[in-house]
C-alpha cells in the first residue's frame, strides 16, 4: 500500500524555504527566546553547538521552519529539553544525509524531545542509548514515498535505559519497528500512533512496559513483545497491552533479509515470542488478514543456556475482534490452506520443549468470549519434527497469572 506525507515540502507554504535548501532567517522566525537556536549561518552546526554547550536542566529550542541536514545530531548533557515549535512546524530533514547514522543520538539522562518532526534518515531517527528518565513526546519520525528495506531500521528507539516514556509520537516507514524500546525496564508507550512500519511497536528484551491508547495500524504486524537470545539482557517479562486499536496490519514486510521482523507474517496483529508474563487485555482487532494474535516460539537455535524460547504466563481477555484471518501470509499461508482457508483470531504454535529437554509451563489463559476461535498448531518442539505436528482448536485452560502492577514513571510525578 502507498502512503505519501500530506502535501509536497516544495509546495507547502508552511515550511517556506526551497527544497533542498536549508532555511533563512526569513524562514524559522519565532520570538526571542532562551535557547533558541539561530538561523543565521549552517543551522545545523548552530544546532549541534547549542546541544554541546547546553547546561543541565537547560532547554534548546528549535525555530520553526524545515531544516535540511547532512549529519547526524548527538546530545550527551543531562536534563536538557530539546524543544521544537510543533511536530508539523519544525522539520529536521535528513534526505541529503552522508553516513547512515541516526537522525539524534541521546547517551544522557533526564531528556526530554519534543515538539518536532525527523524526516528521511539514513538509519534511524532518533536513537537514544543508556538514557535513563528519557521522554520522547508531540514527536513525528517518518520516512517519505512507499515502504522500503532502505529506510531507516527505527523510528524511535531507546535501548538499554531506565525510564523510558513515549507518548504521542508518530512513526512512519521503518523497516524494523516504528517505535522500539530494548533492553530497559519500567517503560511506558502510549497515545502513539504506528503506520506504514514492519512492526508497529515493539518491546524487546525488556521488563514492566504498559503499551496502551495507541493506534497500530497499516504495519506488517502490529504490536511484538519479543525475548531474544545472546543480548545482554533477556528474560523480559511483565508488559501490559490494553487500549489499544490493533487494524489492517496488512502492509507487505519489507525488512531487509536476516532481521528478526523479517519473518513476521504480514497480517498480524499482536505477536508475542518467547517472553512472561504478558497481559493483552481490552483492545480493539480488527481486519489483521493472517490473525489478530500469534503466540510463538523462538524458532532459531542458540546458544545462550539461560535463554527461554517459549512464551509463558500469557493472559488474553476481553479483547474485541472482527474481520481477518482470511489472507493468511509468510509461515501462516499452507497452515491455513490446510485448515480450508480461514485463520481463527488467536494462533499458538503449541511449542512446549526444546531439542535441550523439557521447559516450564507455558501456561497461557485464554478468558476470550467463546465465539473468538483458537488454533494450537500443536508443533510439540524445536527444531521441528513434522511428524511431532497435531493441531488442536482446544483452548489452553491455564490459570490466569496475576497481572503486573501498572507502571509508575518520575516524568509522570514531576
Amino acid at each position: 500500500m502507498k502512503w505519501t506525507i500530506l502535501g509536497s515540502a516544495c509546495l507547502s507554504m508552511a515550511f517556506l524555504a526551497s527544497c533542498g535548501q536549508p532555511a533563512s532567517k526569513d524562514d524559522a522566525v519565532g520570538p526571542d527566546l532562551p535557547g533558541l537556536v539561530s538561523v543565521e549561518g549552517d543551522f545545523a552546526t548552530n544546532l549541534q553547538t547549542a546541544l554541546i554547550e547546553a547546561e543541565p536542566g537547560s532547554t534548546v529550542r528549535l525555530p520553526e521552519g524545515h531544516f535540511q541536514l547532512e549529519t547526524g545530531l548527538s546530545l550527551d548533557v543531562n536534563g536538557v529539553t530539546l524543544m521544537g515549535a510543533g511536530e508539523d512546524k519544525t522539520i529536521l530533514d535528513f534526505a541529503g544525509q552522508t553516513g547512515a547514522g541516526e537522525g539524534l543520538l541521546v547517551t544522557s539522562d533526564g531528556v526530554t524531545l519534543t515538539g518536532f518532526a525527523i524526516r528521511d534518515t539514513k538509519g534511524d531517527g532518533i536513537k537514544s542509548k543508556g538514557a535513563d528518565r528519557i521522554t520522547y513526546r508531540d514527536l513525528t519520525v517518518e520516512w517519505s514515498g512507499d515502504p522500503e528495506e532502505t529506510n531507516g531500521a527505527y523510528g524511535v528507539y531507546p535501548v538499554e535505559s531506565q525510564d523510558v516514556l513515549v507518548e504521542n509520537v508518530t512513526v512512519r516507514g521503518a523497516s524494523d519497528a516504528g517505535i522500539y524500546v530494548g533492553q530497559s525496564n519500567n517503560i511506558i508507550v502510549r497515545n502513539s500512533l504506528a503506520e506504514f512500519n514492519v512492526a508497529g511497536i515493539e518491546i524487546e528484551n525488556s521488563m514492566h512496559a504498559d503499551v496502551y491508547g495507541n493506534t497500530a495500524r497499516y504495519n506488517t504486524g502490529g504490536i511484538l513483545v519479543f525475548d531474544l537470545p545472546d543480548l545482554p539482557q533477556t528474560g523480559g517479562h511483565s508488559t501490559r497491552i490494553f487500549d489499544n486499536e490493533i487494524m489492517d496490519n496488512n502492509t507487505r514486510n519489507f525488512a531487509p533479509a536476516g532481521n528478526i521482523v523479517a519473518g513476521v507474517p504480514s497480517g498480524t496483529g499482536v505477536i508475542i515470542m518467547a517472553n512472561r508474563n504478558v497481559h493483552v487485555f481490552s483492545n480493539t482487532f480488527s481486519n489483521n488478514r493472517s490473525a489478530h494474535v500469534l503466540l510463538t516460539a523462538y524458532p532459531e537455535p542458540f546458544s545462550d543456556e539461560a535463554y527461554n524460547p517459549i512464551p509463558r504466563d500469557v493472559v488474553l481477555t476481553g479483547n474485541s475482534y472482527s474481520g481477518g484471518g482470511d489472507d493468511a501470509q509468510g509461515m501462516l499461508q499452507p497452515i491455513a490452506t490446510a485448515i480450508g482457508g480461514q485463520l481463527p483470531a488467536i494462533v499458538a504454535d503449541g511449542v512446549a520443549t526444546w531439542e535441550t529437554g523439557s521447559v516450564p509451563t507455558t501456561n497461557i489463559s485464554v478468558q476470550e468470549d467463546e465465539s473468538v476461535g483458537f488454533l494450537d498448531l500443536g508443533i510439540g518442539k524445536y527444531p521441528l519434527d513434522p511428524a511431532s505436528i497435531a493441531p488442536s482448536n482446544q483452548r489452553p485452560t491455564a490459570m490466569p497469572v496475576e497481572q503486573p502492577a501498572a507502571v509508575v514513571l518520575p516524568q509522570d510525578e514531576s
